[in-house]
């Protein structure tokens, strides 16, 4: 009989330790989700501004070396940013896009350098470098979305 009751105690006790440790990792990969999406609305939102700016400078509106001041300012940000990443601890299947939302921030933020050089010196081959590295920013940012929407479809 103590036999029974120890096992069935031990049963209880498993059991309660294993719905801990789902509901744990399920509140780790909520709390990473919610902290990823932050981190991608304020890179959004910089983004936006700065493109708001270029057009600006764009039309005249904004003199060349205003944008310049607003794109070091910009750089700065993406660069807090960027940092944000390695702050996250992702549960192992969302661990690879983090990695491509890094990559794609690097990308982004390459672009945005080779932007700035551009406004400086006007050379066109920088222009189309920035562009080139904006389209892997854009590509990195889709395989992280898929990357990081399968890895929620196989945990949930």
């Amino acid at each position: 009989m103590q036999t029974t009751i120890v096992i069935g105690v031990s049963i209880i006790v498993i059991v309660i330790i294993i719905s801990y440790n789902l509901d744990q990792a399920k509140i780790s990969g909520q709390r990473f989700g919610d902290e990823l999406a932050q981190i991608q609305s304020d890179l959004n939102d910089e983004t936006k501004n700065y493109d708001s700016n270029m057009s600006q400078y764009q039309t005249g509106k904004i003199t060349r070396d205003a944008i310049l001041q607003i794109s070091d300012k910009h750089l700065d940000i993406l660069n807090n940013i960027l940092s944000r990443y390695s702050l996250l601890r992702p549960p192992e299947a969302f661990a690879p896009s983090l990695e491509l939302f890094k990559l794609s921030t690097e990308s982004q933020i390459d672009s945005d350098k080779l932007l700035k050089e551009w406004i400086q010196t006007g050379e066109n081959s920088t222009r189309v470098k920035s562009d080139q590295l904006l389209r892997h920013a854009f590509e990195y940012e889709a395989r992280a979305l898929n990357s990081f929407n399968t890895a929620k479809g196989n945990s949930g």
